[in-house]
């Protein structure tokens, strides 16, 4: 554990200071975070007053609130392992990182880290920008902010495993830019992004909580905007757990199996 420690800080001391050098870089990926959930709240923003202020159990400014938590939500679980894994393993960069003494999972997680400790205060000035332009209002109960954060950390960790696991089908093909794109289309509408679980129709909803989508979004956001009752968070919590234990498996598996077929091809 106390190795695990001094990695995790001389990881953390190398990538922060990678990614200060590509602030530009940082910003621009901050404006796509920014721009995709505004869009969506201008338009359910403009579909509930023209529906008399409210559509299903959401009225105007919940929608606001909705979609300013969206985007610190997806701030805190974004990874982008999904576009690297293909470039590292196709270039033969993976080579490298197998020399050294860790698994360069640590590595893609001390990068994913540092990069939210760099722009996460910007986003959070940027949500209470837009707060107050919307009037958002956002009051959940004391439970349910105790509670925020281990639904959080769970859910960058399933995610993030997740994501991990998905990227290493570039062991078996070297292009898996449609793989990629069928499991952004399915977290798009069943984690809760393009609209609101609660107004998707039940089989929707039911298949967005059997998989891990609705958890790694979607259920943070509701439990922060104080949608939950106490025994629905605590399901919630559990659910997130039980994927966060798959997750790793899957990563463990298909990485022992990608390893055994594992050639770099080159440019």
């Amino acid at each position: 554990m106390t190795g695990f420690v001094r990695l995790y800080v001389q990881q953390f001391r190398t990538t922060l200071a990678t990614m200060f050098q590509y602030r530009a870089s940082l910003f621009i990926w901050m404006i796509g975070q920014v721009l995709e959930p505004v869009v969506y709240l201008v338009v359910w923003s403009t579909v509930s007053r023209n529906q008399g202020g409210s559509v299903g159990s959401f009225s105007t400014t919940e929608f606001a609130s909705y979609y300013i938590v969206l985007m610190l939500v997806n701030q805190v679980t974004y990874t982008w392992i999904m576009y690297e894994m293909e470039y590292r393993i196709r270039q033969g960069m993976l080579s490298i990182a197998l020399l050294k003494p860790v698994h360069p999972i640590h590595s893609d997680i001390a990068d994913n880290v540092s990069s939210k400790l760099i722009t996460l205060p910007v986003m959070l000035v940027i949500a209470a920008g837009l707060g107050l332009f919307f009037r958002a209002a956002i009051a959940p109960p004391l439970w349910a902010i105790l509670l925020v954060l281990p639904a959080l950390f769970l859910a960058f960790l399933v995610r993030f495993l997740l994501e991990w696991a998905l990227a290493q089908a570039a062991f078996w093909t070297t292009r898996v830019g449609a793989i990629n794109q069928l499991y952004f289309v399915l977290m798009l509408f069943l984690s809760g992004q393009i609209a609101p679980l609660a107004l998707l129709p039940g089989p929707v909803q039911a298949l967005a909580t059997a998989l891990p989508f609705r958890w790694l979004v979607g259920f943070p956001i509701e439990l922060i905007l104080g949608r939950l009752t106490l025994g629905e968070a605590l399901i919630g919590l559990g659910a997130q757990a039980g994927w966060l234990v798959a997750s790793l498996l899957l990563v463990r598996v298909i990485w022992r199996a990608g390893l055994r077929v594992y050639s770099a091809v080159g440019a």
